[in-house]
């Protein structure tokens, strides 16, 4: 997944949300070794959030290693107040998100893997769907992706019309 707005997250405070952990076994001569995957999303409640995927032959070391890798991927979302700008869909892989703003007080209308994310990104009110794949980790990217493709309205006008760009908006829905 290439994501271009990366942050340091040396100066967050970051909370952990562990969303899945795989229990897998590989056959090998001598019967089945076990191993286990961890998704983890991390997230500050500002508009930070990334997640990761670790894996090792222990539950606790593949959990430090997908916060590990959920630090690295964090990126920075526009809110619009407590929710998004506009709403968007997106595809990664077979999973689909649908998100949708939604007005002050409705919460966050949403599951699973979307919920896990939207939580830590700290969007309050939010209406979402998921559609196709049930796959946890590829929801979970794929609502990270629509999070990544958001764009604040006011600096999407002043760009079209060659205006400078507004310092801080806030938009109220």
């Amino acid at each position: 997944m290439v994501v271009l707005n990366k942050i340091d997250p040396t100066d967050l405070i970051l909370t952990d949300k562990l969303i899945y952990i795989n229990r897998v076994a590989k056959v090998v001569m001598g019967g089945k070794r076990l191993s286990f995957s961890a998704l983890v999303v991390t997230g500050d409640g500002q508009g930070h959030v990334g997640v990761g995927i670790g894996k090792a032959n222990e539950v606790p070391l593949a959990i430090n290693k997908a916060n590990a890798i959920a630090r690295k991927e964090l990126i920075k979302i526009n809110l619009a107040g407590s929710t998004i700008p506009h709403g968007i869909t997106v595809k990664y892989g077979a999973a689909r998100v649908m998100l949708k703003p939604a007005s002050p007080g409705t919460g966050i209308i949403a599951g699973g893997s979307v919920r896990a994310v939207l939580e830590v990104a700290g969007v309050k009110d939010i209406l979402t769907k998921s559609l196709g794949s049930a796959n946890k980790a590829n929801v979970a990217r794929a609502t990270i992706l629509a999070l990544s493709k958001l764009k604040d309205p006011a600096r999407e006008v002043a760009r079209r019309k060659g205006l400078p760009e507004p310092e801080e908006t806030v938009t109220d829905v």
